[in-house]
């Protein structure tokens, strides 16, 4: 667990409090795909389709609390300091000027994109498209 906490230390906007978090709540476990972690996180969609009528319900809120809601708090972190990112800029051009109900729908959003981002970064390595890491500490 101390080697995922510092992986994702090493990414601007991740400090070692929610780093912590982030793995003992969520990253701990292995997921499979994308749609795992999603679902884990209680960041996926509830569609009501019933004969001739589509609804989205929202999202699911079926799995861990504290992991969804740092997940929420690390997608307004991560759109303060990863700017120039291709997940902060999906969020721009999505919410643009918005504010309250169509802002707060496109966080969940975003923190579901971002939790997918995180786990392709743990398990394989791939630093989010435009990402600031942190610079290396001198010797």
């Amino acid at each position: 667990m101390a080697s995922k906490v510092n992986q994702f230390i090493e990414l601007k906007s991740l400090g070692p409090v929610s780093s912590q978090t982030l793995v003992g709540e969520g990253f701990f476990r292995d997921f499979k795909n994308r749609r795992q972690v999603g679902s884990y996180f209680g960041l996926t969609g509830t569609p009501f389709d019933s004969g001739g009528r589509r609804r989205e319900q929202g999202i699911s809120k079926a799995g861990n609390r504290r992991a969804r809601r740092m997940a929420i708090e690390l997608a307004w972190l991560w759109r303060r300091h990863q700017p120039g990112s291709a997940l902060s800029r999906w969020f721009e051009e999505r919410a643009g000027d918005q504010k309250g109900r169509v802002k707060r729908i496109a966080i969940v959003a975003l923190a579901r994109k971002l939790m997918v981002a995180l786990w392709r970064f743990l398990e394989h390595g791939l630093v989010p498209e435009g990402a600031l890491l942190r610079a290396a500490p001198h010797a």
